[in-house]
């Protein structure tokens, strides 16, 4: 008797979420999930994404629109009666009763018989790589241990989807991703549905087939990683997902789906996205901007910082500042020093421009 998974899709369609007369928490979202696919809900406190995963878990219902797991319309249904899965941030663990005990918890309230939770309790525990800590209490393991009983005992229910609230925040830095490979690694071999909260971008990048970017209640951007990286539709999102500098240019001039942009007199010519003529903003990721070539926009060096594995430089200019970072760590650059910016062929990206604030990151 081994795990299975019966992965199902998920869809939204229109969804609402109000608190009250005044608080809008979720507004009218769609949004569709693969079954097997790992979406991960990404944005900043208090941008819908909590209330999204409650929702789908049925621990909050919906003001309005329908949510449908596989081919039933769960909108109205409690959680109880949904095939659904969830790890918390707090782990949640009965610390009185063994891991096994733990683990098996769930599965001695589906009706399946004591020797039948216990094998598959076990094989959950082998899925996490914690089948020799069985007698354990809680309390006798690490964070990380802790973290993995808790996706085995949800493991184990064989759920439609499973979902993760901000399940790393509580463990140090490496461990987070040593826990999240772990994470990614069992969604995959399993073939799970799985919906994973988190404000940590690198996390997001790390783990997920397409990540969902919320602000204020709504959905900014979808895409995969990549494609948010590279390609980010506005502002918001170039800045959340792994820090963009925003710089202010104009569009000076069209060309066959090319847009040629100055900043300070130094001219660059990239995908127009759809822009006329006129100020536009350019993001630029720090490790897109090069600063050994004898052209491009000037700039100092405000700043040098030094975090091990490469350099950090803030550059000032009229245009504002910026962050930049170089992997040369033995010919650090000096600040004071007056040089050259410019850009690398792939990266930098156009953006509309908004109002307000120029450079930074």
């Amino acid at each position: 008797m081994s795990i299975a998974s019966q992965a199902a899709p998920i869809r939204f369609e229109g969804v609402s979420k109000r608190f009250g007369r005044d608080v809008v928490a979720v507004d009218n979202i769609d949004l569709a999930v693969d079954a097997g696919k790992l979406v991960t809900l990404l944005g900043p406190s208090g941008c819908g994404k909590t209330t999204t995963l409650r929702m789908i878990a049925g621990l909050e219902m919906a003001s309005s629109g329908r949510i449908i797991i596989g081919d039933t319309d769960v909108t109205k249904l409690p959680a109880t009666d949904r095939d659904v899965s969830m790890v918390f941030q707090s782990y949640a663990l009965f610390p009185h009763m063994s891991v096994l005990e733990n683990v098996m918890y769930g599965l001695t309230f589906s009706g399946l018989g004591k020797s039948d939770a216990r094998s598959r309790a076990l094989q959950g525990l082998e899925l996490v790589g914690l089948e020799d800590f069985h007698g354990r209490l809680p309390s006798e393991l690490s964070g990380g241990q802790q973290q993995r009983v808790a996706v085995a005992r949800a493991l184990v229910l064989e759920p439609q989807v499973l979902l993760f609230d901000e399940p790393l925040s509580n463990l140090d830095t490496k461990l987070r991703r040593q826990v999240r490979e772990d994470i990614r690694a069992i969604q995959q071999k399993l073939g799970l549905t799985v919906v994973y909260v988190t404000h940590d971008q690198e996390e997001a990048l790390a783990v997920s087939d397409e990540i969902v970017v919320m602000r204020n209640a709504a959905i900014a951007q979808i895409g995969t990683p990549r494609e948010l990286y590279d390609s980010p539709n506005d502002r918001f999102v170039a800045d959340f997902i792994g820090e963009a500098n925003l710089i202010a240019c104009q569009v000076v001039a069209l060309n066959a789906g090319d847009a040629t942009i100055e900043i300070e007199g130094y001219r660059l010519r990239l995908p127009a996205r759809g822009l006329s003529p006129g100020p536009a903003t350019l993001a630029v990721r720090p490790s897109r901007i090069i600063l050994d070539n004898d052209t491009g926009v000037p700039v100092t060096v405000a700043k040098a910082t030094y975090v091990g594995v490469r350099m950090e430089y803030t550059l000032e200019g009229e245009f504002g500042q910026v962050f930049a970072v170089k992997d040369d760590v033995d010919k650090p650059l000096e600040v004071g020093i007056s040089l050259y910016m410019s850009f690398a062929a792939e990266g930098p990206v156009l953006l509309p421009s908004e109002t307000g604030g120029h450079g930074g990151h």
